[in-house]
């Protein structure tokens, strides 16, 4: 048994957190809106008052919130991670945030005698719950296998990508291509209904050849029915992107169709989609084609 704290158990945190409860380890989660742990207490886990309270005593602290400045603020703000984890503590950060902001925490991490891991996950709400995720890790390798226990409760496809920073670069590059799937997605089913089509027919056998993807057979339904409930927020998305096209335009290298898919995801954003699941890029392409 480990002894754990959960920071963030929102939509993927919350059952991330109890599948750890459920699998025999000691789970002490926090989360700004105290009702979010009702999950976690039920599965047997406790709610704790604030961050100090989760993070004293834990072996392990991993954390699930939506972005940088969240990441920073839980570990280096007043009452945070930093001030109240021993040393030799492993910290697991699953959230999906800039590459260089992860490098800079890990190599603060490293000078307080904490040992730091970038996990971010692919698989949305249905991966967290069925503890199906893809878990791209960067860090030290020790650290990696010291933590792999833990990503195997929560995870399927867990894999060391390399030295801190490089999880959360395997993770943009992991949006870049969803989100171009997506919008992909998206006009073959306008393009369809244009035509008349049976777009459920068409849809599987599209599903069976080259054109198969796992966006087309976990979010064909979403455009079919048009039912956008959120497993993956387009807010989050747009998020994502802006790291992704921050993040190339450091490189030096070009992403024509990133640029463009960033912007189209920016349009849903801003058209008040925001808060839809990613599959709602479909609204966009209605729009634009006078569908909607």
């Amino acid at each position: 048994m480990t002894t754990i704290a959960f920071i963030g158990l929102g939509i993927m945190g919350s059952p991330m957190a109890v599948h750890l409860v459920r699998a025999g380890h000691s789970v002490a989660g926090y989360n700004r809106s105290p009702e979010k742990a009702k999950a976690l207490t039920e599965a047997g886990g406790r709610a704790a008052a604030s961050i100090a309270d989760a993070v004293t005593g834990a072996e392990v602290v991993a954390l699930m919130v939506p972005d940088s400045p969240d990441v920073q603020d839980v570990l280096t703000g007043d009452g945070g991670v930093f001030a109240h984890a021993a040393p030799g503590t492993l910290i697991i950060d699953f959230s999906t945030i800039r590459p260089d902001v992860t490098r800079e925490l890990a190599e603060e991490a490293g000078r307080r005698g904490l040992r730091y891991l970038d996990a971010p996950v692919s698989g949305g709400e249905a991966g967290a719950r069925d503890a199906a995720l893809s878990i791209m890790v960067g860090g030290d390798a020790a650290a990696f296998e010291a933590a792999k226990p833990i990503f195997d409760v929560v995870g399927r496809t867990v894999v060391h990508v390399g030295p801190s920073g490089a999880g959360q670069t395997v993770k943009a590059a992991n949006q870049l291509m969803v989100a171009a799937h997506l919008e992909a997605l998206a006009e073959a089913v306008v393009f369809l209904r244009a035509y008349g089509v049976d777009l459920e027919a068409a849809l599987e056998v599209l599903g069976g050849g080259l054109a198969g993807s796992a966006v087309l057979t976990q979010k064909r339904a979403n455009m079919i029915d048009h039912s956008f409930e959120p497993g993956f927020r387009i807010a989050l998305h747009h998020k994502d992107m802006g790291i992704v096209t921050s993040a190339a335009r450091e490189a030096g290298v070009v992403l024509p169709l990133g640029a463009l898919v960033a912007q189209l995801v920016a349009a849903a954003n801003a058209n008040g989609d925001g808060g839809l699941d990613h599959s709602a890029l479909l609204r966009g392409v209605e729009r634009l084609s006078g569908t909607s």
